[in-house]
């Protein structure tokens, strides 16, 4: 794992709990601007239902355990100390600082002097901020050089905590806008066969998510009842992609309300079958009422959807731009959210132009942008070194021993 680096290219280990499609992407991505080493915490996850990524990448690949929530602190201190001194890094990104394996790697930085480099998505809207987290959180920031966020809220939430905003990019979150574009496309080619397989045969809002409270689906379910009281019969379906604990209650839901004909439950599909839905469906909606960043949203941009989203996701500020690629709607207001499924779905919207204006917009949110902002931040940390703060990595050693997972 300590093999040369090609030249010019500093070494960075990259680290983030379990890879899913969406990390090896970025991961492949940075791998054209530095010699990277990819780094999972866990090899496994008992929160996403991914298939397990086979493929390796153009990067050697590390798990530093098969499940990191079983190890002790201890363990877990030594097997995140070894996988570091092992990959020789000259940098190291993490993906948060509130997981212990997290803390663990961002002290190993600070007693080893190698630069940390935070991958965040959190924003000040995410939650309700309590004072006395919010203080040992800007401790805690001052042991990293420098921060990647996802966009423009995060900036300001990573600023408040106290890094120097020349110290910070964006395109922390994006996904593989071209394996979306080509595959939807690709299913609206053959569209006839795929309804027919899929048994979508009218045009359809999708949703696509976690079925649990945050993404408040049955103010979803209200307003799509609201959309098809005033469209009547020429409403479109709905179509929620996931599964969750909330399953049940939503079957039933949509039952008692007489939608059991036109609100469909696929259940919860893979990324190599996201394209399917994506390809035959009319306009996006993420309506959750807490959401770091969305990156469904990318998803149905990338493939070619106007998008309607919550402006309490994290991404809402950044790529939905109100009447050019889609609307932001106040979750907690489902006749607002009724009246734009209303304005999209009817026929003089041009729907085409606002799916169009979504690719351009999304194009500059490429896994490219996170390789080559990532570069910018390492090439920043390593020629201006940043002193960690002590009282910061005091708390940070506090808060690892205790096993305390603050909220990011």
């Amino acid at each position: 794992m300590t093999d040369a680096s090609p030249a010019g290219f500093p070494r960075v280990a990259i680290l983030f709990h379990r890879f899913g499609p969406y990390h090896m992407s970025r991961l492949s991505a940075a791998s054209r601007h530095m010699s990277v080493i990819g780094v999972e915490f866990s090899g496994t996850d008992r929160t996403y239902e991914w298939d397990d990524v086979a493929e390796s990448g153009p990067f050697p690949r590390v798990v530093v355990s098969p499940d990191i929530e079983r190890e002790g602190i201890p363990s877990l201190v030594g097997k995140i100390a070894a996988t570091l001194e092992r990959a020789a890094p000259d940098a190291v990104a993490i993906a948060g600082w509130s997981h212990p394996a997290a803390l663990a790697a961002l002290l190993w930085c600070a007693r080893t002097g190698v630069p940390a480099i935070l991958m965040s998505d959190s924003a000040e809207i995410d939650e309700i901020r309590k004072p006395w987290r919010e203080a040992i959180k800007r401790r805690v920031i001052r042991l990293f050089s420098a921060g990647l966020v996802a966009g423009v809220p995060h900036r300001r939430y990573l600023t408040a905590l106290g890094m120097d905003d020349r110290r910070i990019r964006e395109g922390f979150d994006v996904v593989d806008n071209d394996y979306f574009a080509r595959g939807a496309a690709n299913v609206r080619a053959d569209a006839v066969a795929v309804r027919a397989e899929l048994g979508l045969n009218r045009p359809f809002f999708l949703a696509s998510c976690r079925f649990v409270a945050k993404k408040n689906l049955f103010n979803l379910l209200a307003a799509y009842r609201h959309y098809r009281a005033g469209a009547g019969p020429a409403a479109w379906d709905l179509v929620l992609l996931g599964g969750g604990p909330l399953a049940p209650s939503l079957r039933s839901t949509i039952e008692a309300e007489g939608l059991g004909t036109s609100v469909h439950l696929p259940g919860f599909r893979q990324y190599a079958e996201l394209h399917r839905y994506y390809g035959l469906a009319g306009a996006f909606i993420l309506a959750s009422t807490s959401e770091q960043w969305g990156l469904v949203v990318n998803e149905a941009m990338a493939a070619g959807l106007p998008v309607l989203v919550s402006d309490r996701c994290g991404c809402s500020e950044d790529l939905v731009r109100p009447g050019f690629n889609g609307y932001r709607f106040n979750p907690f207001d489902a006749i607002e959210l009724g009246e734009q499924m209303c304005k999209i779905a009817f026929d003089g919207c041009d729907r085409h132009a606002m799916a169009q204006a979504g690719q351009v917009l999304i194009a500059d949110w490429s896994p490219d942008r996170f390789g080559r902002e990532l570069r910018a931040l390492v090439d920043l940390a390593l020629a201006s070194p940043h002193v960690p703060d002590r009282n910061g990595r005091w708390l940070a050693g506090a808060l690892l021993c205790r096993r305390e997972r603050t909220d990011g």
